[in-house]
């Protein structure tokens, strides 16, 4: 369990959801998709990446399987947008308020535009990032889209 207050900003915007969550923290880390699968010992494709990218100025979040890869160009054509590219460190963290490599799929400092890989719609159980570069949290992915309003749509390669 973690008390870092980003972890436990995390867990309180799940509870205002009506989900549970239960925050595990590895000192090892889990900044990266297959460091997480490592730790948790499942596969990467259980792991949801949350990426912000820049689309023609407008900020969006795509949270993909850890097994997949977004495709920019499907990405920009979801935000009706002409161009896509991944957003810098310091505009992921002005419109989430964390860290790359800590980024959860929810509780943000601003709203964003969300869109969900159907991947992860096959999966049991899904894990996370919880506000830090070395907590995760799983969830339940119908849950997931519930508590992010996110879009399904097709969007990787």
């Amino acid at each position: 369990m973690s008390d870092h207050p980003k972890s436990e900003r995390v867990r309180t915007a799940a509870a205002a959801g009506g989900c549970t969550i239960d925050v595990v923290t590895f000192p090892e880390g889990t900044r990266t998709a297959a460091d997480a699968a490592r730790a948790l010992e499942c596969d990467v494709a259980q792991i949801v990446k949350s990426l912000v990218f820049d689309a023609s100025g407008e900020l969006v979040l795509a949270l993909t399987s850890g097994a997949n890869q977004v495709d920019t160009t499907a990405l920009a054509a979801l935000a009706e947008q002409p161009a896509c590219g991944r957003a810098n460190a310091d505009q992921v963290r002005a419109v989430t308020g964390y860290a790359i490599g800590g980024i959860p799929p929810f509780a943000h400092d601003t709203p964003i535009r969300t869109w969900l890989d159907p991947h992860l719609l096959t999966m049991d159980q899904v894990w996370g990032a919880a506000g830090t570069p070395d907590t995760v949290f799983a969830i339940d992915p119908s849950v997931l889209v519930q508590l992010t309003g996110a879009i399904v749509a097709e969007f990787t390669a």
